[in-house]
């Protein structure tokens, strides 16, 4: 008995990876304008999110470098209000009692000396004050807050009790002020005071910033101040901030503890980071907006691109491409598409980012799952945005893609 065979169906050409890369390029190839515009507008959203992420980043790295610096048991103690609503006073002997707590390892005061004006000199009027203000320090000031010397030297046991005097960043850019030395010279409270220093900014004193601290001794002989501290500066062992933080007012002010108030310097700028942080949420809904834009620009090339190219696809269809084939192609063309223009705007970003890092002065962090989500949410855009125009290009009949043309 013969066994007949019958007709041999040809079984179509497999698509390994690099076969699907070379005809999911050619749509690229061949209208590389439309697909700059349609890859640059995902590049503008991931770019934009990128930059928001990194920039961010950036200054929580900025801010966890200040505070591992310059320490985060720092503690203030300040007059609140009495009762009636008048601004209270610390005790003269505050500070000696605050620095009695076993676990205060340093503490230090400026005390505000009322009535005594900082001048640039004695020929500027009186009401032209700047916002600067006078203050007694001890020399013990800049260990308790950290605070750095941009220019000249710190007030000592000598300079403390002659007209001497240091200034804030912010005072001394107000008085035109650029170097200390012996023969710069500012009037405060009728008198004239050598300028032997200029401190830096303080990020957990920034009072300091806009004022003129001289000795404690020089400002009770000759501007009248009373002794009475108005900051009182502490640091303490890390294990026992807390602690220290409840007994601060009772310490300070016996006779009146709920007339202090006690503060910790870097929750502040903590808040502030936060506050950052918040925006920084609104920002990435705006970026992904703008990613949703791309996705809806690059659907609306492939659309446009399947009804250019029906001729093509009949053609394809005719020489015994598959549908799946079809389909392969123009998803891959898409997802071709995103993945170019998300690593540009992953690119931009984080050149973004680095630029503005370097021009703050902060170290450049730019997150890898910053990067790595964006490119993947832009594969996942290029995805849903190819997947309508693959489908409507697989169904194309040969010839009616043909006769179409």
């Amino acid at each position: 008995m013969t066994v007949t065979e019958g007709p041999v169906v040809p079984r179509p050409a497999r698509m390994w990876p690099r076969d699907v890369l070379k005809v999911g390029a050619v749509g690229l190839r061949t209208r590389p304008t439309r697909a700059f515009l349609s890859a640059l507008g995902i590049a503008i959203g991931i770019a934009a999110m990128v930059a928001v992420v990194g920039i961010s980043s950036s200054s929580r790295a900025d801010l966890d470098r200040t505070l591992a610096s310059l320490g985060t048991n720092l503690l203030t103690v300040k007059p609140g209000n009495t009762m009636t609503g008048e601004e209270a006073q610390l005790p003269d002997q505050a500070e000696a009692m605050v620095a009695r707590i076993g676990p205060v390892r340093t503490a230090s005061a400026i005390g505000l000396v009322d009535g005594a004006k900082v001048y640039r000199n004695d020929k500027v009027p009186e009401t032209d004050t700047g916002g600067i203000s006078a203050y007694a320090a001890r020399t013990t000031l800049r260990d308790a807050t950290g605070a750095r010397l941009a220019s000249g030297s710190w007030l000592n046991e000598a300079t403390g009790r002659f007209p001497a005097t240091v200034l804030g960043s912010r005072a001394a850019e107000r008085l035109g002020i650029g170097r200390a030395g012996p023969d710069t010279q500012v009037f405060i409270g009728g008198r004239w005071f050598t300028v032997i220093g200029i401190l830096e900014p303080a990020p957990l004193a920034p009072e300091l910033d806009s004022a003129a601290l001289v000795g404690w001794p020089v400002a009770r002989a000759e501007l009248s101040f009373d002794g009475h501290p108005t900051t009182i500066y502490t640091r303490s062992e890390e294990a026992s901030v807390e602690a220290v933080s409840e007994v601060l007012g009772a310490t300070a002010n016996p006779e009146a503890p709920n007339e202090v108030e006690v503060s910790r310097p870097s929750e502040a700028l903590e808040a502030q980071q936060a506050a950052g942080e918040a925006f920084t949420q609104l920002l990435l809904g705006l970026g992904a907006v703008a990613l949703l834009v791309g996705g809806v620009g690059v659907a609306n090339t492939m659309v446009i691109s399947v009804l250019e190219r029906r001729a093509e696809i009949g053609l394809r269809r005719s020489l015994g491409a598959t549908r799946g084939q079809i389909r392969t192609q123009f998803l891959a063309e898409s997802l071709l598409l995103s993945a170019l223009g998300g690593a540009g705007g992953a690119f931009i970003g984080t050149l973004v980012t680095f630029g503005y890092a370097r021009s703050q002065g902060w170290p450049t962090v730019v997150p890898a799952w910053a990067v790595l989500g964006g490119i993947v949410a832009t594969l996942v855009i290029g995805a849903l945005a190819g997947l309508y125009p693959a489908i409507r290009a697989s169904r194309l009949a040969p010839t009616e893609a043909l006769a179409a043309q």
